[in-house]
């Protein structure tokens, strides 16, 4: 073999080498060597502004990361848009992240009718719609729409602890209801009508809604007074559930009261409301409130509380919402390091189909956990109590 000969052949060697480390690289549209773009949808502003709280946490945690060196080397580069909880906004705000910004994912957009109105497109576009900060039970079907996949625990399996509580604890309860007109309210509402089972009908004595767009709820949450209940499950967003934990104290009525999840933060419903009208209030909980003793201590708590001291110094310590940006935050990082040097959207949700794992602020006993037929990621929740300081638990794990 001649010199020329030898180089040549070297080289071929050398190229057939290298191959098949760079064949395992993998991008679509929104990662690179460098970066990945993440494309978020939450209402900053319109009557759901309270959760714009959760957008910026995320942006805040994916700070944090980028700080110490992003994912796999690279950083994350945040793209979150405000749809003030329109449907129409955000179909709107959809295309423009995948069109325009050409994320690799959009992740959690929030609202029920939101992600509503962009499924279809995201799914016809397998883009992934991941970690969904909404519970409808619609956002678990990988058989339909396997390119959405939700993230905490469905309304209508939280709705059916309620009922199981009231039918254990206050058995000729009569029930009277406020439901947001939408599907987040309707969703929330069937798990609850579900969970009373055959005496749905003779126990809810009250059933009336309210629109997004109202400016209270006082005339229902006289209607509901008046119908002679004596305990209340409140289906509502964070501006109403304040609005109607004030009105009751207002007018006097005082019923066994249960208020969904995704408004039982201290700092922007029960503050707002008045602390001591929310004595009593039951909640579900799967997150470490930051307002409970229990958890103020140890490293998950220091590690919490010095991100927020750092990096969303502007946020308020006493609203979940944070720690709900944060837990999520930090279940995306978890399917990105998984994706390893394969960051196809296709692969995304490959690796989010995957996963079982503890997050330091989930409460003790909740896991995530998914798989190719399973597109719910949280599904344990513990009742908590209101004492006028904090969300007290009351023991027992519920789901699976």
């Amino acid at each position: 073999m001649n010199r020329k000969q030898f180089t040549f052949a070297a080289a071929a060697v050398a190229l057939a080498f290298a191959a098949p480390a760079g064949a395992q690289k993998k991008y679509d549209p929104g990662a690179d060597d460098k970066e990945i773009k993440i494309g978020a949808i939450h209402p900053y502003s319109g009557p759901a502004s309270a959760y714009g709280t959760i957008g910026k946490a995320i942006g805040a945690y994916f700070a944090k990361v980028n700080d110490e060196g992003g994912v796999n080397g690279r950083k994350i580069k945040y793209i979150p848009l405000d749809d003030g909880y329109n449907p129409a906004k955000t179909v709107e705000m959809a295309r423009k992240l995948v069109e325009e910004d050409e994320a690799l994912l959009v992740f959690n957009p929030l609202g029920t009718a939101s992600n509503t109105a962009i499924q279809k497109y995201l799914n016809q576009k397998k883009v992934p719609q991941l970690f969904v900060a909404t519970g409808a039970t619609k956002w678990g079907d990988p058989k339909n729409f396997p390119w959405t996949m939700g993230w905490q625990p469905a309304y209508q399996s939280e709705a059916k602890i309620f009922a199981a509580h009231i039918l254990e604890t206050k058995p000729n309860a009569k029930i009277a209801v406020l439901f947001q007109n939408d599907d987040y309210g309707k969703d929330y509402l069937k798990g609850f009508e579900d969970g009373l089972g055959d005496k749905a009908k003779g126990m809810i004595v009250a059933k009336i809604s309210y629109e997004v767009t109202d400016p209270t709820v006082d005339s229902q949450m006289l209607s509901l007074k008046a119908s002679g209940a004596d305990t209340f499950f409140n289906i509502t967003t964070p501006k109403f559930a304040a609005l109607a934990i004030k009105k009751a104290a207002e007018i006097g009525w005082k019923p066994t009261h249960y208020l969904n999840s995704v408004s039982a933060s201290v700092g922007s419903v029960l503050t707002p409301a008045g602390v001591d009208n929310a004595v009593g209030i039951y909640t579900a909980s799967y997150l470490k409130d930051p307002t409970d003793p229990q958890f103020q201590k140890g490293k998950e708590w220091d590690d919490w509380l010095g991100w927020m001291k750092k990096y969303n110094a502007a946020g308020d310590i006493k609203d979940v919402n944070n720690v709900y940006g944060y837990t999520a935050a930090q279940g995306l990082v978890q399917v990105l390091k998984q994706c390893g040097d394969n960051l196809t959207r296709e692969n995304v949700m490959k690796q989010a189909a995957s996963l079982d794992l503890t997050l330091p602020m989930l409460l003790p006993g909740v896991v995530v956990k998914t798989s190719a037929d399973d597109f719910y990621p949280l599904e344990r929740e513990m009742l908590a109590r209101f004492d006028g300081k904090t969300w007290v638990l009351q023991g027992k794990v519920y789901g699976r």
